[in-house]
């Protein structure tokens, strides 16, 4: 399962969506994610989810990664399916009754919605990751909230701490997987017994697992104090962020698909 965390991951390619400006990509995702609401139809939602597929398939992200990355999320689809299938009513005949429960169409019909919108939100957000650097996202994150700094926030460092937490994330999945192997090497019985026994187990892998987050923190900040790291005033990039005509062309699309999704509910 560890395994199958993608979360943070970026995997490099020459594909136009990495090409793309990381600030483009980042409001564009927030655009996808708007659109995936505004959508209050299986039209509207099968033209947001065909323009993310379309979207993959120019990026060069293998579509087996995709179903690789929502294992660690299948259980709260299926509770969000479950949920919806149950409660939610409808004038109509049930067309399963079965003591307390009873299943309407409607209810199918939007646990089928909601569980689509909840994995192609995942899908959709996890690719700024998977196409953009930690480094180029940081330089995006600080550029798009850098009139921000007017009123002294700490534009800089809110996005050096989300990179950071973002570049950690393999890290300490990897951590995690060794701590776990070392434990079942010296007996540690981690995937038997009930709900309580697993919890208890899980005690030997958070232990040294928090002291070497501690640890490898305690490191990252001395190395940056040893080269003299002072925050990003003065600092000089070396990227600079600039847009081509992909971005705003990309930027124009989605745009028209969001007003697509719009006419389409005005429509139906």
């Amino acid at each position: 399962m560890l395994n199958d965390i993608t979360i943070g991951q970026y995997f490099p390619g020459n594909s136009v969506i990495h090409r793309m400006d990381s600030r483009f990509k980042i409001v564009l995702v927030t655009v996808y994610v708007v659109m995936l609401f505004v959508a209050q139809n299986f039209w509207g939602l099968g033209v947001g989810c065909a323009f993310m597929i379309m979207v993959y398939a120019a990026s060069g992200i293998s579509f087996r990664l995709i179903l690789k990355s929502l294992k660690p999320v299948l259980a709260i689809i299926i509770f969000t399916a479950v949920l919806n299938l149950i409660f939610v009513k409808d004038e109509g005949d049930p067309l399963v009754a079965f003591w307390v429960i009873t299943i309407y169409r409607k209810g199918i019909e939007t646990s089928a919605f909601m569980v689509i919108r909840i994995v192609f939100l995942i899908v959709g957000m996890s690719l700024l990751t998977y196409t953009t650097s930690p480094i180029v996202l940081t330089d995006a994150i600080e550029s798009l909230f850098s009139p921000l700094k007017k009123i002294h926030f700490p534009v800089h460092e809110l996005a050096m701490m989300m990179t950071i937490a973002l570049r950690f994330i393999p890290t300490l999945i990897e951590e995690t997987n060794k701590i776990m192997m070392a434990q079942k090497a010296r007996g540690a019985a981690l995937d038997t017994g009930g709900l309580i026994k697993r919890a208890k187990a899980m005690t030997p892998i958070l232990i040294p697992l928090f002291i070497n987050a501690f640890k490898r923190a305690n490191e990252l900040a001395t190395a940056m104090e040893c080269r003299c790291y002072r925050g990003g005033e003065g600092r000089t990039k070396l990227r600079v962020l600039h847009a081509t005509k992909l971005d705003f062309f990309a930027a124009a699309l989605t745009v028209c698909v969001l007003g697509i999704i719009i006419i389409n509910n005005i429509v139906f």
